[in-house]
């Protein structure tokens, strides 16, 4: 275990005096995940600023506006009133308001068994979220409205008296659907920039360890370091451990770097630290696999670099490192799920939305270390195989 530890520090402390090294697996990842974080900031709170345009001035449409105007909607819509349809487009076109409800006139004379005139959302594809909110708020009022028609005309063609559709269409406002959808799920706390390109970009940059490692090896060949730390009696075997434990213990203290520093210092989250370290150490056993491959796939110390960089690139483009797994092609997402750091990224996008638990690293975990295991696998055949050619 001396011998271990020996080789372990030794490899440690070369990759320390390597300013390089304190600069892609420390530095740059703070730097370019706040970078990130800047450019894609989506702390500041949704808020939907909507035009209302009442034409019908009856009971029907004020019920509209008191539903823009709801405690539920209270911090997220602002309703704004305009006289007619054109000047509401023009404040849509102009960024006034994100989107404009009209409420044509005779709105309200449907629910006494009047011709439904069907309203109009008016919205601008700069505000595609906000369009999408005023056409559900309006799409669940309007079958709101229909329902009450439908119960007023269902009474009268029971044998209600006309003189009654007022009174029935009074107490048929004071109902409400007899079915109602509430989403109930994993938590779902808004996820902060940081949280996700914090670890992403850490993930980014220690994966540049695979080809520090697999290149110092060959440096190391070419010195004849190698072949007298196997003449000792030390051993091949603690050889191969020793350079593995560096590699583990600079991975992981990158990564750890790279999360500590995006909670201390640009208030990132995540709810379950346990779950952040347990990524963080299944991707640092990642490396130690990774690196292992490269050494096994490759001769000389320029085919470690080329690999590393094709393998580094091909990883962070299929895992989503860029880009948010949402913001990706259907395709692209079943490729993350073939790749550690995908698997990885989505652990911390639960983590960062408040999941806690197996519920958040679990899956991510088993996927990592699948992925490990297929790529020890495939090194210990190769590297069975060059010793019998």
């Amino acid at each position: 275990m001396s011998a271990v530890l020996a080789i372990a520090a030794k490899d440690l402390r070369q990759r320390l005096r390597d300013r390089s090294a304190w600069v892609i697996v420390f530095l740059a990842p703070v730097l370019i995940s706040a970078l990130m974080a800047l450019a894609f900031n989506n702390n500041s709170e949704f808020r939907a600023n909507i035009g209302v345009v009442d034409l019908d001035r009856g009971p029907a449409a004020v019920g509209l506006t008191e539903v823009l105007k709801s405690p539920e909607l209270a911090d997220t819509v602002h309703v704004r009133a305009y006289d007619d349809e054109s000047a509401a487009r023009r404040a849509v076109d102009a960024g006034g308001v994100h989107a404009a409800i009209v409420v044509p006139e005779g709105f309200s004379a449907a629910l006494h068994g009047g011709r439904a005139t069907p309203l109009t959302v008016l919205d601008s594809v700069d505000y595609g979220l906000q369009a999408q909110l005023a056409r559900a708020v309006t799409e669940s009022y309007v079958a709101q409205v229909n329902a009450d028609r439908l119960s007023v005309a269902t009474a009268v063609a029971a044998g209600a008296s006309q003189t009654d559709i007022p009174q029935l269409a009074a107490k048929a406002a004071l109902l409400h659907l007899p079915e109602q959808v509430r989403a109930q799920g994993l938590p779902d706390d808004p996820l902060k920039v940081i949280s996700y390109f914090g670890p992403s970009m850490g993930m980014f940059f220690v994966l540049f360890t695979v080809g520090f490692g697999a290149r110092g090896y060959f440096v190391e060949q070419q010195q004849g370091t190698l072949d007298r730390i196997s003449a000792a009696p030390v051993g091949r075997g603690a050889l191969l451990i020793g350079k593995s434990v560096s590699t583990f213990v600079y991975s992981l203290a990158g990564l750890l770097t790279v999360t500590l520093v995006s909670w201390l210092a640009f208030g990132a989250r995540w709810a379950d630290p346990v779950g952040v370290a347990a990524l963080s150490v299944a991707m640092a056993v990642c490396m130690v696999c990774l690196t292992a491959l490269v050494i096994a796939l490759v001769r000389t110390e320029q085919q470690a670099q080329g690999l590393a960089s094709v393998l580094v690139f091909a990883l962070v483009l299929l895992g989503g490192n860029f880009v948010f797994a949402s913001g990706s092609t259907p395709m692209i997402r079943r490729l993350a799920l073939f790749t550690p750091n995908g698997w990885a990224l989505r652990g911390f996008t639960d983590l960062g939305t408040g999941v806690r638990g197996w519920d958040a690293v679990g899956a991510p975990l088993l996927g990592i270390a699948a992925f490990s295991a297929a790529v020890a696998a495939l090194t210990a055949v190769l590297l069975r195989l060059r010793r019998t050619t």
